[in-house]
Parts: C-alpha cells; sequence; structure tokens
C-alpha cells in the first residue's frame, strides 16, 4: 500500500526536527575543497539542524510543508541538503526500521483519536537548537 502523503509528512517533520542535530565524520586522508585544507583524522561536523532550515535550500524554512517531499518535487531535492538519517555507506543502519515504525504510530494513533491544540497553549515546540527536542512546558493537546 502507498502512501504518499505520509511520505511526504514524515519527511518533512525529519527535515524540521531532525533525529540529530549534526554528523561527524573523521577525514580519512588530507583533502582540499574550495581552497579550505581539511586535515586527515580532523572531525568534521555536518551541521543538518541550520542545512534543513536553511532560506536559500528550503523557501520559508520554519513552515510545515510536506509538499515539499511530493514525488513531483522531490526530484528537485539535492540529497546533500535533506539528511536526517546521514548519507552514504555510513548512513544510520536503522533508517528504514525507524521509517516503518513512524508510520505505523502515525496511522495507529490517527485511527484512534483525535487531537486538537488546546486554545491555552502558547507556542507549539520549543524550537531551540538542542541535542533533543523537546515540547514547551506549557504545551496543552486535546485528546478525544
Amino acid at each position: 500500500m502507498e502512501m504518499d502523503y505520509l511520505d511526504s509528512i514524515i519527511n518533512e517533520s525529519l527535515r524540521l526536527f531532525p533525529i540529530v542535530p549534526r554528523l561527524e565524520r573523521v577525514a580519512k586522508a588530507s583533502v582540499e575543497i574550495n581552497g579550505l585544507v581539511i586535515p586527515k583524522d580532523m572531525v568534521v561536523l555536518v551541521p543538518t539542524w541550520p542545512l534543513h532550515r536553511d532560506p536559500e535550500i528550503w523557501p520559508e524554512p520554519e513552515k510545515f510543508k510536506p509538499e515539499r517531499f511530493s514525488k513531483k518535487n522531490q526530484e528537485d531535492i539535492d540529497p546533500y541538503t535533506y539528511m536526517p538519517f546521514g548519507l552514504g555507506p555510513r548512513n544510520c543502519i536503522g533508517m528504514r526500521f525507524a521509517l516503518v515504525v513512524m508510520k505505523l504510530a502515525v496511522v495507529e494513533i490517527l485511527q484512534r483519536y483525535s487531537f486538537s491544540v488546546s486554545k491555552e497553549t502558547e507556542t507549539l515546540l520549543n524550537t531551540e537548537l538542542c541535542t533533543v527536542i523537546h515540547a514547551d512546558p506549557h504545551f496543552i493537546v486535546s485528546c478525544s
């Protein structure tokens, strides 16, 4: 069964709230990129959080727009600008499992409950850069 819009929702959620805010790799050899020398054994950080919110790459980066990941638009996304699980041979080994679990969880929750944001809620999420995304203490959800 294909659930294209659910895939888009999951991908957009991971763009806004990546599993980790940065990826780390160690240079296997010295290399020069655009005049910058990266010596062998240097730790290189790839900042996924700011990369996923760069307005030059993602128009209106703070808005939740699942359509960015529709089949029609997905071909236009540079794979090195969206990497919630990393890329290449050292990407997250649990990526496929995590995606399946996320989809099953969303489907199960939506089949059982109806959600709405309470009128008392001031802000939805505290999106300051940190290791873990956490709900604002004043985030109130009505569930029925």
